[in-house]
């Protein structure tokens, strides 16, 4: 299917990034339905919506006066059938759990037509991990999103089986939403930025697990060098740690990593609290003004 051909945009799951690429494609004149297998996600993502709209037209993702278009092409739902039965294109951004986002794509690819395009949102797997259980891996590829408030940078990565056709309306799809994409001639679990991001992190973390020093003297270091607002721990927490638990524990229990698993013990202390990051209002640090963002946190370093 062309791109230009795409009318109604399915977005699978209700979390923080599939509002956020749901709004986009609603602002870029998509019929969009949001899914979401539990009622009280869809709840949270109604609530917040519009307040993320007028947010991603602050940050000149679209224009002001789209904001009202966008709302009004977006709905909810909590029925597969209802949500799949006339989509053109899938984006899915459930679990990091290759067995759920199989299981997922495995149920939509019995409701929805056979031009369908999936497309995995995921952060670190690999597409050809689950490419069969889609139904259709020719019309199967990753395409992920980062913040979209901060970029309209996106991830191309296709398995061998995708076919042309479906790369190209991918590539179609991109332009229509207003984002560049980064096209990667092999798969690579985490992509080109996120391969960067999770060793880094991954240091971080390590550097933390072992003592060697404080979450904030680790940001302070990082911010401090490279004159950056943020550290890796503040973007964990606005990454959300259970996400960062999850890939960090998966990773750590295929590779048999033992210092991965360090990491992921010392993040689910955190997870088990409930602490998850900036969504829940605390994680490594206290949010909606996290000690990060005052001017004392790296006072004395400039």
């Amino acid at each position: 299917m062309e791109s230009c051909e795409m009318k109604k945009v399915l977005i699978l799951g209700a979390g923080t990034m599939g509002l956020q690429i749901g709004v986009l494609c609603g602002a870029s004149g998509f019929e969009v339905t949001i899914f979401d297998a539990f009622p009280e996600a869809l709840n949270r993502a109604e609530a917040r919506v519009g307040k993320l709209a007028h947010r991603l037209a602050d940050h000149n993702r679209f224009a002001r006066e789209k904001v009202a278009g966008a709302l009004q092409r977006i709905r909810f739902s909590s029925d597969p059938e209802d949500a799949g039965k006339d989509a053109d294109f899938i984006n899915e951004s459930v679990p990091e759990d290759p067995r759920i986002k199989a299981e997922v794509f495995a149920r939509f690819h019995k409701i929805c037509p056979e031009h369908t395009i999936f497309t995995t949102n995921t952060s670190t797997l690999i597409p050809s991990m689950i490419a069969e259980a889609t139904g259709r891996p020719d019309r199967f590829l990753a395409l992920h999103f980062h913040d979209c408030e901060t970029t309209n940078v996106v991830d191309i990565m296709p398995h061998p089986g995708t076919s042309e056709a479906a790369l190209e309306a991918v590539r179609g799809f991109c332009t229509a939403i207003n984002h560049f994409p980064i096209e990667l001639k092999k798969e690579q679990p985490g992509y080109v930025f996120n391969t960067m991001l999770s060793e880094w992190m991954g240091a971080a973390l390590s550097l933390a697990s072992k003592g060697v020093a404080s979450v904030e003297d680790i940001d302070r270091a990082w911010m401090g060098i490279f004159r950056s607002r943020f550290g890796p721990f503040g973007i964990m927490d606005s990454i959300g740690l259970e996400t960062v638990y999850k890939v960090t524990a998966y990773w750590a229990g295929r590779k048999n990593d033992p210092r991965g698993q360090k990491n992921a013990a010392f993040l689910k202390e955190y997870v088990d609290r409930g602490d998850l990051g900036k969504k829940t209002g605390k994680g490594f640090y206290s949010y909606p003004e996290p000690e990060y963002l005052s001017k004392e946190f790296l006072k004395g370093i400039y």
